[in-house]
């Protein structure tokens, strides 16, 4: 099971002390290293902990053993020095937890708590822990447990289940506690997938209803901004917070000023690299916004030096989530903290970027300018002859597509208007539909 923070401060700032550590293998660059390191610093210090010293220890190959023999004696004399070292008369633990940036097996972990006397916890525990921290709706908290548990399952042993159970040996009819705890998880894994898919279900119905609405999505690495532009673009109060994973709820809301056809924006779940499988699969129905929008904002930080790396790792889960083949726009974002060379530069990099700030209304309605501009390019004209009887086809034709003229005759309404080619299908069988109703005999 999960390893438990320390349940006090320890140290004179208030905070547990986190020693984070990193294996760089020959085929990684030592600044992607670098960089993922100061990532899950983020993520931990987002939990409360203060870093205190970081390590990466090159290896020639992935082996069984996260760390060498020779670097694991050289951190454990480090963490917890002997009084003779030291010449202390306490010789507690220089830090509270160890924190590997990547995925550890159950035996992985045990091996290093075991020989640095600390809690080790993994890049995918410190994520999850993130995620249970930010969830707030039902919906977000179902899908952390389940990725929880199916990152917990294969990690359960006998000693978990006893400490749990408050003893060892065996449990109800003969079965041993670590297969009841098994038993207990793969129910509590099945009973969350059917809530899950219930909610999915109610989904799937509201997607219905926005079928033929216009829908564009906000997608991109985790801390680009997306809320706050979601806020700006659609003068919503959605929670918007300068930290990782802010949110993990999709939000929907209206392009505000509204104009018709509308068109929908959608937050979705901030990206990240390594970002754990488990998730990924919890949160494949709220990714989904994506993946049935018409366009796609990819949002990332101007300011940012790492873009290209953060862009990566948007399109690799775009495509894993089967959205790699909708339209895309480039949003270069908090360009208000971008020097102007560096601006340029931008801009002469990504040709055709959108270049923004949330805290900017000009630039927004520059964005808001090319949201439009891409769903108009999409639209069609078409006219309907309408008699006076179909009062009820004029004013869905007012809600759902753009009324460019009406000319009034004797015997009817001519209607020219401008929707999208799926819309002017639907206004056009509804239309039929009546005229054939309206045919005596």
């Amino acid at each position: 099971m999960q390893p438990q923070a320390p349940p006090h401060p320890s140290d004179a700032f208030g905070q547990p002390r986190a020693l984070l550590i990193a294996v760089q293998l020959p085929d990684a660059v030592e600044s992607d290293v670098l960089a993922s390191l100061d990532e899950l610093e983020n993520l931990v210090s987002g939990l409360g902990y203060r870093v205190t010293r970081r390590i990466i220890q090159k290896r020639a190959a992935t082996s069984s053993s996260v760390l060498g023999s020779g670097k694991l004696d050289e951190l454990s004399r480090a963490i917890k020095p002997s009084k003779e070292d030291e010449e202390v008369e306490d010789s507690a633990p220089e830090v509270d937890v160890a924190v590997v940036d990547q995925e550890l097996s159950g035996g992985q972990a045990r091996q290093l708590e075991k020989a640095l006397g600390v809690a080790v916890l993994d890049r995918t525990n410190v994520i999850l822990r993130v995620f249970e921290e930010r969830a707030r709706t039902r919906e977000a908290r179902l899908q952390v447990e389940l990725a929880r548990l199916n990152y917990e399952a294969p990690r359960l042993r006998d000693e978990a289940v006893s400490d749990a159970r408050g003893g060892g040996g065996r449990g109800e009819r003969g079965h041993t506690n670590v297969e009841l705890g098994k038993q207990r998880l793969r129910e509590r894994i099945a009973a969350l997938t059917r809530e899950l898919e219930a909610v999915e279900r109610g989904r799937k119905r509201e997607r219905a209803r926005r079928r033929q609405t216009q829908r564009v999505a906000l997608v991109g690495y985790t801390n680009a901004g997306k809320s706050s532009l979601m806020r700006a673009l659609t003068s919503s109060a959605v929670l918007v917070e300068d930290k990782l994973f802010a949110t993990l709820d999709t939000t929907v809301r209206s392009l505000q000023p509204e104009r018709v056809p509308r068109i929908l924006v959608s937050d979705t779940v901030g990206f990240m690299r390594a970002l754990p499988h488990t998730l990924l699969a919890s949160f494949r129905s709220t990714l989904d916004e994506a993946n049935e929008a018409d366009l796609l904002l990819n949002v990332v930080d101007a300011s940012d030096p790492d873009i290209e790396d953060k862009l990566g790792v948007t399109r690799g889960v775009l495509t894993e989530i089967g959205a790699g083949s909708i339209p895309c726009r480039l949003v270069l974002n908090k360009i208000d903290r971008v020097a102007p060379d560096r601006r340029a530069e931008l801009e002469d990099r990504f040709p055709g970027a959108v270049t923004t700030s949330a805290y900017d209304p000009a630039s927004v309605a520059e964005l808001r300018d090319a949201i439009e501009a891409f769903f108009d390019a999409r639209m069609s004209s078409a006219e309907f002859e309408l008699p006076y009887a179909m009062g009820k086809a004029l004013a869905e034709l007012r809600a759902n597509a753009r009324v460019t003229s009406e000319h009034y005759t004797d015997t009817g309404i001519t209607v020219t208007v401008q929707a999208p080619p799926d819309v002017l299908a639907r206004l056009r069988r509804s239309y039929d539909a009546f005229e054939r109703s309206s045919v005596p005999g």
